[in-house]
């Protein structure tokens, strides 16, 4: 299923159901099949999407730099053997770029975005 972000102020971002889940949930706390982000609600939006982002980032970081670390030093180590989460193959970054121009559109424009309608 694919879903379709709707706004005057652009034309329609299309997002694989995945995806668009994923950040309606960071956005908004859930995902709804449809809805709408009014245009007061849209600077909101955007900080948590950025503010997921550089965490997403920050733990890539982290993720990399521990593993250059030699085994014996690296902190999982010494806790236990179990493999860390793994981490999606796509960054949140490539994943709420779109949405995040749309989002900084539409507030720029005073318009909401609807999905599901």
């Amino acid at each position: 299923m694919l879903f379709k972000f709707k706004s005057k102020a652009s034309s329609d971002l299309i997002m694989l159901e995945a995806d668009a889940r994923w950040l309606l949930k960071i956005m908004l706390d859930k995902d709804p099949d449809k809805g709408i982000i009014l245009q007061q609600d849209l600077p909101d939006a955007i900080l948590r999407l950025e503010a997921a982002v550089l965490q997403d980032e920050a733990a890539r970081q982290q993720r990399s730099e521990n593993a250059q670390r030699p085994v014996s030093d690296r902190p999982e180590h010494a806790a236990d053997d179990t493999p860390a989460e793994p981490l999606e193959p796509v960054r949140l970054a490539q994943r709420a770029s779109p949405m995040i121009k749309l989002l900084k559109l539409c507030l720029s424009e005073s318009c909401e975005v609807v999905w599901g309608v």
